[in-house]
């Protein structure tokens, strides 16, 4: 027994030894060109002198018709005899790298990956050089963990720049919400930030290389998944021009234009009958000529074989190859490419050339990735190591995030912040108290670390009890009597309820906007038996009809906290104690369950009263809300003054009114040309005071509205934000730069942008400033 111990202890080391080196050498990140090997020196693709374009061209045409045909799927085999390795374009970095596609996996030296909040609580921050910042730590740990040798590719299917139209999808927590200007700008910040360009943008245009490689998805009008037996892949999203116009496209236009991604995935959907992935006018005319996009094009996964299985769009199987390539889709997420283009090709369906055309867009983003250039140890991104990834600074910025988001609905008689001091002891009552899981929400990796709402809680008082009060989050059962009998027994009761991902989910929207089963009747219950007004948090991505506990007095605070990430009990933690004011700003209209009544596959943006149709986001809806785009409260009070008190007008003028415009005053901004458009942009100075006790971070919210707005004018539209640090006392001012042809223009029911006459208002707060428009 002795020696045999000694053997086992002298193989143990060993062991180990031998395991590190065998992980040593599988951490070399797949590379092609490699220097070490001589033929690489013959091959034009290999010079990374020569232009992209150039080297594109040399490797296609060294390819068979099979190997073309075998790198048009998102898991593409290598090319031995040309030392090309195998490559997965399916990687996920919605809020954080994630193991949720095929290229990542955290079973080497980098375990997990720093968890931001989920999309909707970062957006509620409004602050997008926050959205720069959580960007640039996605760029920066994807690169680590490709350097790692832990990533087959470095392209990232996000974001979700979707319009959050429906308050039922199970996906809108993916989304920065409901507004097209907020979702554009949001679009722009990350794209720059993962794929290694500056706040500004521009650094990209010198050649250098991408730090990784973001997605826009889902091109377009994708905004449902599984409602009551119409699902995504069949559904066809009837959709005017006015909306598309001005609602379910801008948001994709400002991603390509602006934020320059390389990448862009169409939809399973149709859209006024055709399927996303095999329209012409999407992804050739409009993506790549009119917005000139040059990046790669993926379906989503299976979308192709849909088209032919599903939507009965192509007669064959290869009819739907055919379609989307002809389209300009590039890259197929699924086997369908893989299984029958070639007998496409076959049939003389499809021209080699068509192919060719993928290909280049494939390889060309590879390229832009320094994939071809050598050992990338060698290239400028060669030294991020696996110390950036869970960095104390990526954690500190999640944590940022999460403080920031989260939004105070309610606060009466200044409830919150509790004292540190006399909260002796404190009842934790809720089915998402304790729950790490429900923090992340969807597409979440690995975090570094969790800290959930108990736990952050528990930090600052000693005596917690803590008591789930439902089975699970539906709680389809709920032990009302004993978190009654805590709550009498305790100074204050923090009630942390909602939804999770049972709730609301990809391909799952919800039924009901009210919270799940009996949590209404515990919260109630609890509220009513409790020594002091109790605190109600909410973790959801979607909006959830609280009515009544917005008019309970018993109920003395309510936060929404969304989906904050690992580090969420912290940030929660910190808002209920008074360690941060908080500044949050909902990012979605909050709706009553009565809503639930319109279909949700009903497109239209805009009401129609006659039909009694109420519309759609703050922009459109004219029904009840129960809590509206863009609230929410602070521990501290805001005063807003416009530094002018004097009316600005414009007036603008056209030879030949354009028959396009629906009403004899309305010029059509394309006519009033781009010089005449940058000559009338304006300067709008916001005075901004923090007349708290506390420093607070505040987002200041600017809108236009019509006086007497025309058919299908938005009832009010976000035009400008940014958000600023204010001392307790202290004054600032913001400039916004605002364009007449941008900002004071709507779409018309063809789809063009209008100048029309007539007065208008800048909005912030409670103050208005007058416009006037003349033509």
């Amino acid at each position: 027994m002795g020696s045999l111990q000694s053997l086992i202890s002298f193989i143990t080391p060993l062991f180990l030894l031998l395991l590190l080196v065998h992980r040593g050498e599988s951490t070399q990140p797949p590379f092609s060109c490699d220097s070490s090997n001589p033929s690489t020196k013959s091959y034009t693709f290999c010079k990374t002198s020569l232009p992209i374009t150039e080297r594109v061209r040399d490797l296609v045409s060294r390819l068979t018709l099979d190997e073309k045909i075998s790198q048009l799927v998102n898991s593409a085999p290598p090319i031995p005899r040309l030392g090309i390795p195998g490559y997965e374009w399916w990687s996920e970095a919605l809020h954080g790298v994630a193991n949720a596609g095929l290229g990542i996996t955290f079973n080497g030296t980098i375990p997990a990956a720093t968890s931001f909040p989920q999309v909707i609580l970062t957006a509620a921050s409004f602050d997008a050089h926050l959205w720069y910042r959580i960007g640039q730590a996605i760029g920066t740990e994807a690169r680590a963990v490709y350097n790692a040798g832990q990533a087959k590719g470095m392209t990232f299917w996000a974001p979700n720049i979707n319009i959050f139209r429906d308050p039922r999808w199970g996906r809108g927590q993916e989304t920065p919400g409901e507004d097209p200007l907020v979702t554009g700008k949001y679009a722009v910040a990350y794209v720059r930030g993962v794929q290694g360009d500056s706040y500004e943008g521009g650094k990209l245009e010198d050649g250098h290389h991408l730090q990784a490689s973001a997605c826009c998805k889902h091109f377009t009008a994708y905004d449902l998944d599984d409602w009551k037996g119409v699902n995504r892949f069949v559904f066809d999203a009837r959709v005017t021009q006015q909306d598309l116009a001005d609602t379910y496209q801008p948001p994709f236009e400002s991603c390509i234009q602006e934020g320059r991604a390389s990448g862009i995935m169409c939809a399973y959907n149709r859209v006024n009958g055709v399927p996303s992935c095999a329209d012409y006018n999407l992804l050739s005319k409009t993506a790549r000529g009119k917005w000139g996009f040059q990046g790669y094009i993926t379906s989503d996964c299976d979308a192709v074989s849909i088209i032919y299985e599903n939507q009965g769009y192509a007669k064959t199987p290869e009819d739907a190859v055919v379609d989307v390539l002809k389209a300009g889709m590039d890259v197929d997420c699924g086997s369908y490419l893989q299984n029958h283009t070639k007998k496409a090709v076959e049939q003389k369906k499809l021209r080699v050339s068509e192919i060719d055309r993928a290909l280049h867009n494939i390889f060309s983003v590879r390229m832009r990735l320094g994939l071809f250039d050598g050992n990338p140890v060698q290239q400028p991104f060669g030294n991020i190591g696996p110390d950036k990834v869970c960095s104390i600074e990526h954690q500190d910025l999640a944590l940022e995030a999460a403080r920031n988001g989260i939004v105070l609905l309610k606060n009466s008689d200044r409830l919150l912040p509790l004292s540190q001091t006399t909260t002796l002891s404190l009842a934790v009552i809720g089915p998402n108290a304790d729950s790490s899981k429900t923090l992340l929400g969807n597409y979440a990796g690995i975090p570094c670390k969790s800290v959930t709402p108990l736990e952050g809680l528990q930090r600052y008082v000693k005596n917690v009890i803590h008591h789930p009060g439902c089975n699970a989050v539906n709680c389809s059962s709920a032990a009302i009597e004993e978190a009654v009998k805590i709550a009498k027994g305790v100074n204050y009761v923090v009630l942390i309820m909602g939804l999770d991902q049972t709730q609301e989910r990809e391909s799952h929207d919800r039924l009901h906007l009210v919270l799940p089963g009996k949590q209404q009747e515990l919260i109630t219950s609890v509220a009513r038996a409790a020594k002091k007004p109790v605190v109600l948090v909410l973790l959801s991505g979607g909006p959830v009809d609280i009515s009544s506990a917005k008019r309970d007095k018993k109920i003395g605070s309510i936060l929404w906290a969304g989906y904050p990430g690992e580090s969420g009990g912290t940030a929660l933690a910190e808002i209920i104690f008074g360690d941060h004011n908080p500044g949050g700003r909902l990012p979605v209209t909050w709706y009553p369950e009565e809503f639930v009544k319109i279909p949700m596959t009903d497109m239209r943006m805009r009401s129609e009263p006659s039909s009694g149709y109420p519309g759609r986001t703050y922009r459109f809806y004219k029904g009840e809300k129960v809590f509206e785009f863009g609230y929410g409260l602070s521990y501290s009070n805001y005063a807003y003054n416009f530094s002018s008190d004097r009316q600005r007008k414009f007036h603008f003028q056209l030879n030949q009114p354009s028959k396009a415009t629906q009403t004899p005053e309305a010029k059509l901004v394309s006519e009033l040309g781009e010089e005449l458009c940058e000559r009338k942009k304006f300067l709008v100075t916001i005075g901004i005071k923090n007349n708290g006790k506390m420093a607070g971070k505040h987002p200041v919210l600017l809108f236009t509205r019509k006086k007497k707005p025309s058919n299908g004018s938005p009832v009010k539209q976000l035009v400008g934000f940014q958000s600023v640090k204010l001392n307790a006392g202290e004054s600032a001012e913001v400039g916004f730069v605002l364009s007449p042809c941008e900002h004071l223009s709507r779409a018309n029911e063809v789809g063009l942008m209008v100048i029309e006459p007539g007065l208008h208002f800048l909005v912030v707060g409670d103050e208005e400033y007058p416009v006037s428009i003349s033509v």
